[in-house]
């Protein structure tokens, strides 16, 4: 491993949505119907399922670099058995909310994430990660900062042709599900992007905490606009493609194919998709994270299948 020449820290954020004083608070703020609408605020946004446990572990074996883990949470404190609690911070929202505690509690993910860089005491260089995902190998810093520049495992992406994509999408509950790659588009639109962006994986996420410091010290108005919302919006944009698209301005962005690097596992397919997306993960070499997510809505026989292949990956190899 070379020399660290800068700490790097990493981000973690999580939420038990079967504890039942969250539940609590999420009931008395969700809109009429919310609930049945997963991309908004269905109970699936929120179920924990023992993925932050692989989650941290997996960056305690294979990143031991990492100088500081910090989880963001609501009033809560994951079990982590298989790390002590005591290896990790736990920051509350009330803490990178503070002089905007008229937006809490928040339950979506995206105003969350537009307040990390605000978590006190976090490094320029840190790595976000959802609670989902997990490193699969040995990692050095440079798998995510090179010469400064933040590393992006994703590709560039045709804004007209995601427009014209989520023009085609179907209604489900009486709107156009808010997706993955709208909170994208969106980002592109808030920096008056016109052709492309940078379409994001399902990865950790490297960034420098003073880019987005610098850019909503100028545009205030934006930060103040995504996190008003409660839960997931149509209007809201991504704030992680916000910051590429800001470090690729600044040359502090480097763009990399995620093929055969990153792999991703949705658990919802028919029988037997389980079996063979684990037996085409474990034929990449290459790979060194993974995203198993919603977790919560595989089968009892495919989560156990797929906690078996992390426990292989991450606490037996």
């Amino acid at each position: 491993m070379s020399e660290q020449p800068f700490p790097i820290d990493v981000v973690i954020s999580w939420v038990d949505g079967d504890d039942p004083a969250f539940k609590e608070r999420r009931k008395q703020y969700l809109p009429a119907g919310a609930d049945k609408q997963d991309d908004i605020a269905g109970a699936t946004r929120y179920r924990s399922v023992g993925e932050i446990e692989y989650c941290v572990a997996s960056i305690r074996r294979f990143a031991p670099w990492v100088r500081n883990i910090f989880i963001v949470t609501d009033r809560q404190v994951p079990d982590l058995q298989f790390s002590p609690i005591s290896s990790v911070k736990i920051v509350d929202h009330t803490a990178i909310f503070s002089g905007y505690e008229h937006c809490l509690p928040t339950f979506s993910s995206r105003a969350i994430e537009t307040m990390l860089w605000r978590i006190p005491g976090l490094s320029e260089h840190f790595i976000y990660f959802n609670d989902d995902c997990a490193l699969i190998r040995s990692v050095t810093p440079e798998y995510f900062f090179q010469e400064g520049k933040s590393v992006c495992y994703a590709h560039w992406f045709s804004l007209l042709v995601a427009r014209l994509l989520h023009a085609l999408k179907p209604k489900r509950n009486g709107h156009k599900p808010v997706g993955y790659k709208d909170g994208q588009v969106r980002a592109a639109a808030v920096l008056g992007e016109r052709r492309r962006f940078i379409y994001l994986t399902h990865s950790p996420l490297a960034l420098r905490r003073s880019v987005m410091e610098t850019f909503y010290a100028g545009h205030p108005e934006v930060m103040a606009q995504n996190i008003r919302y409660r839960f997931r919006h149509q209007d809201q944009y991504n704030p992680q493609e916000l910051y590429y698209l800001l470090a690729h301005r600044q040359g502090l962005c480097k763009v990399v194919s995620a093929k055969g690097k990153v792999l991703y596992l949705k658990p919802r397919g028919g029988e037997g998709y389980v079996e063979k997306k684990l037996l085409r993960f474990d034929s990449e070499p290459g790979a060194f994270c993974c995203c198993i997510n919603s977790l919560d809505q595989a089968s009892e026989a495919d989560r156990q299948k797929v906690k078996e292949w992390l426990d292989k990956k991450i606490l037996k190899a």
